[in-house]
């Protein structure tokens, strides 16, 4: 921090006339924010940050706009949001004709023998909402394997080279946590899911460090864009040794901690690895696990079948099971330092891993206030758990932007009485629960403002609930901001260094056009972003910013 005794030391940035949110809770404002080096040495009024200017200070004018913290976004796949980029683009693909068109010309503009992959296709946007077929594609595809994926990512469509490829046939038996799809005469239909996916994935060749970086820079770009200065990544090993030369050639421009799969804590725990390690740039220590798939794909796991399909209560994945086995990883991974952060769409899948959870505390003793462990997504509670997350100090890491798809059909798979309790976000936070919010990108876009919307308007897509789909789990704007920053900083240990705007705190600042905190909520997705700062640095600046 520094200390402001004489007019030796002038400021590198200043921001000035702008509405400036210090405070969620209560909702403080102020005018004008100075920064020196990474962090922020004052707060105040447009008339006391005067004597900090000087010749050299970098003054942005914000014209009376909003001045928040930079968002956080606290669960992303990230290199493959980059790559995702640049591949097919099927999220709005409307109809099955408009599907099989896209990826025919996608085939048709690269060499044959490479794969088709992305997409993100959704096909309850389709009337009927039928999945879609090998059949459909093959005539359009013969010289280019194809994996496109359902925008949950929990399952894909294969075309017939892509399936000889992996060695899959009508004789091959689904994976036990996993489904491979045939239809009434035992054919293939091209549909994969959830770790039968893997069956293709493992023969798709593995990206180049220069593609993986090109991908990441993409997404780094495309972050920027969004006021986005922090992620909480679904990271591999490759990944971060991207991230670290990035870094190292002061190229990263929003700061990362990884979400490193659970099957590597040891790996992490000989070296000395514990929770939130690293530096203000790059983080690890947090482990990812599955306990189920996605509602969209029928295999988040419930206590009761699916409405729609009577024999099937969804797929546990292979993270939890055993469960025996699960549970002592878990509590030596525990007894390591290391951070959970556990994968759970569906009632019982949340439930399960709420006593997991339980059964390490107990176990290891220590407090949850020293662990912070998560759920990421605690889609779909049961009543009864609601409290065990306030509780046990579970962080419910969630994503309000995919209730603006899921509840067009959600209803259709597991009923009415159920989805009451779906993104309960009113509820758990009057509980004391704490949220940390993010997209799931590129299951879900990357704009934050999409997901505050959604948190407190609960609107869908398909314009149905122009009230708020089960309103009373509404929160308000500023509940929502809290959870992609605050909330988010909270859940990766760095509240005390980000999250708000403070003195002494890291200088990342995003400035959006308009009041945020007066505008209407339908509109809020309209709201633009005009600077994104991280570290004291203009990293993003729109070009009209009116």
């Amino acid at each position: 921090m520094y200390f402001r005794e004489s007019n030796l030391r002038y400021a590198d940035l200043a921001v000035l006339n702008g509405r400036v949110l210090k405070s969620t809770n209560p909702v403080l404002q102020s005018e004008a924010v100075a920064t020196i080096g990474e962090c922020i040495v004052f707060v105040g009024t447009d008339k006391d940050i005067g004597e900090w200017i000087g010749q050299k200070t970098q003054v942005i004018d914000a014209k009376g706009n909003t001045v928040l913290p930079g968002f956080i976004d606290s669960h992303v796949h990230f290199s493959d949001g980059g790559f995702g980029l640049n591949t097919v683009q099927l999220r709005d693909a409307d109809t099955p004709q408009e599907f099989i068109k896209r990826i025919s010309e996608y085939a048709n503009g690269i060499p044959n023998g490479e794969w088709v992959q992305g997409g993100r296709w959704n096909h309850e946007l389709w009337p009927d909402s039928p999945l879609p077929t090998r059949a459909w594609i093959d005539g359009f595809t013969p010289n280019n394997p194809v994996l496109v994926s359902r925008y949950d990512g929990h399952m894909v469509l294969a075309n017939s080279l892509a399936l000889r490829l992996a060695g899959i046939t009508r004789d091959t038996v689904s994976p036990i946590d996993g489904m491979i799809e045939k239809d009434y005469n035992g054919e293939l239909t091209g549909i994969l899911k959830d770790q039968a996916i893997s069956l293709v994935e493992k023969v798709i060749p593995s990206p180049s460090e220069d593609q993986l970086t090109r991908a990441i820079t993409t997404a780094l770009a495309h972050a920027r864009r969004y006021g986005i200065t922090g992620i909480h990544d679904n990271a591999g090993k490759e990944d971060f040794a991207v991230y670290q030369k990035l870094y190292a050639r002061g190229e990263l421009t929003c700061r990362i901690y990884c979400m490193m799969p659970i099957q590597q804590w040891k790996s992490l725990s000989d070296i000395g690895i514990r929770a939130a390690y690293g530096n203000d740039w790059i983080r690890i220590g947090a482990l990812k696990g599955f306990a189920d798939g996605s509602l969209g794909s029928s295999t988040a796991l419930f206590f009761e079948p699916y409405n729609d399909n009577p024999h099937n209560s969804g797929l546990a994945l292979a993270d939890m099971s055993p469960r025996s086995k699960i549970f002592k990883l878990v509590r030596e991974a525990d007894q390591a330092g290391l951070q959970m952060c556990f994968h759970a769409i569906g009632d019982i899948a949340n439930h399960l891993v709420l006593d997991m959870y339980e059964s390490t505390f107990k176990a290891n003793g220590e407090t949850p206030e020293k662990r912070r462990w998560r759920i990421e997504h605690a889609q779909h509670l049961h009543p009864s758990d609601i409290q065990r997350f306030q509780s046990l100090g579970i962080i419910a890491s969630m994503q309000p932007v995919h209730l603006v798809d899921d509840g067009c059909w959600a209803e259709k798979r597991i009923g009415r009485e159920r989805c009451k309790t779906t993104y309960a976000f009113r509820t758990l936070l009057n509980n004391g629960t704490r949220l940390a919010f993010g997209t799931d990108w590129p299951i879900a876009p990357l704009n934050p403002l999409l997901g505050i919307q959604a948190a407190i308007t609960r609107q869908t897509s398909d314009g149905k609930n122009p009230g708020g789909w089960f309103a009373e789990e509404k929160i308000k704007v500023e509940e929502a901001i809290e959870a992609y920053t605050t909330g988010s900083a909270y859940a990766e240990f760095a509240q005390n260094e980000k999250g708000s705007i403070a003195v002494g705190k890291l200088a990342d600042i995003v400035i959006l056009n308009g009041d945020l905190l007066c505008a209407q909520p339908e509109t809020l997705k309209e709201t633009r972003v005009i600077h994104t700062i991280v570290g004291g640095k203009v990293v993003y600046q729109a070009v009209n910013q009116q």
